[in-house]
């Protein structure tokens, strides 16, 4: 059965737990968060008793500790992270026996255990199938930027810290949109904040910090602006990070792509955001590609692209210092 989040959490609120649950998808800090709430429900947990970890190494002891009584305990928690049993390039018999034994002892299942599945993707194939028939299942998508504000609301609230709808905003604009990464920033802020206190846009730029994608938006801005001082301090900032040469190069490559298929779409009068693959929750960069799109020419946006290109090839075959070679670039093209 497919589930929502709010259904998850209204039986987590009486704590009516199902046997088997399937929770998968990119907000990995969520899948967490409601991982504790489950293990809340159960109180006291003995690992190796009423308290089994599995993952791929290990499943194929997954039956075995089904069938073995959690001594003491009601019921014993098996939680099972990246098993690789909804692969569909998984051939192992140990998939099939799984899956077989699922379905004739659900009933024992049922009384004795609860078996949460913790997977990055999912392949909808058989064992998917079978799972979903007895399993409550729930993929964690990325929040919406207004959800994302709701939830750092409530935790600046707990702490009786203030945050204006404009600043969060901002916040998710500069940290990205992982919850991991936010609830951080936002701790800190709150700390630093005190309570009774507001956290303002200067505390953000004190202490948030910017994701890599946040930080590209700028250094494309100080391009865009002919600003060759500012671009070099960004990479310099960049590299003093340790963030590696060739992953800037790579998001560097990728961003002026995004503004080329922006620019583009403009033109043809099409939609940005499927041009872009933005998900629902980056629709709020659909302004910024738009305004960067407008700093540089198709010819100006290629040429940098081939340029890219060039030096990736160029630092490979030893031509040239990949660091040098990239702040040549930048000043070539401010």
């Amino acid at each position: 059965m497919i589930i929502t989040l709010n259904d998850l959490e209204n039986d987590l609120k009486v704590q009516k737990l199902n046997s088997i649950y399937l929770f998968y998808g990119e907000e990995k800090y969520l899948i967490q968060e409601y991982l504790k709430k489950i293990k809340k429900c159960f109180g006291e947990l003995s690992l190796g008793i009423n308290y089994i970890l599995l993952d791929e190494e290990n499943i194929n002891g997954l039956i075995s500790d089904i069938e073995t009584p959690a001594f003491g305990y009601e019921k014993k928690l098996i939680i099972i992270k990246n098993s690789n049993l909804f692969k569909k390039e998984n051939k192992s018999p140990i998939k099939d026996k799984i899956k077989e034994y699922l379905s004739k002892n659900f009933e024992i299942i049922n009384e004795s255990v609860v078996i949460v599945f913790i997977e990055e993707t999912v392949h909808k194939m058989d064992f998917y199938k079978t799972i979903e028939k007895y399993a409550k299942v729930l993929e964690f998508k990325e929040l919406k930027p207004v959800e994302i504000k709701n939830r750092l609301k409530k935790i600046c609230s707990l702490y009786k810290v203030n945050i204006t709808d404009q600043n969060l905003t901002y916040l998710i604009e500069i940290s990205g949109t992982k919850m991991e990464n936010l609830i951080n920033e936002i701790r800190k802020l709150i700390e630093f904040a005190g309570e009774n206190n507001e956290i303002k846009k200067e505390d953000i730029d004190k202490l948030a910090i910017k994701d890599m994608e946040a930080i590209i938006f700028d250094l494309t801005d100080s391009l865009g602006e002919r600003n060759t001082k500012n671009a070099l301090e960004i990479l310099d900032n960049l590299l003093y990070n340790k963030e590696p040469l060739q992953k800037i190069i790579i998001t560097l490559y990728n961003h002026f792509k995004k503004i080329y298929f922006c620019k583009l779409a403009v033109e043809l009068n099409r939609d940005i955001a499927m041009a872009l693959d933005l998900k629902p929750n980056q629709l709020f960069l659909i302004g910024k590609y738009k305004k960067q799109a407008n700093y540089f020419s198709e010819k100006e946006i290629k040429i940098i692209l081939n340029e890219l290109i060039s030096l990736d090839y160029s630092s490979k075959s030893g031509m040239i210092d990949l660091e040098i070679g990239l702040k040549s670039l930048l000043c070539k093209n401010c």
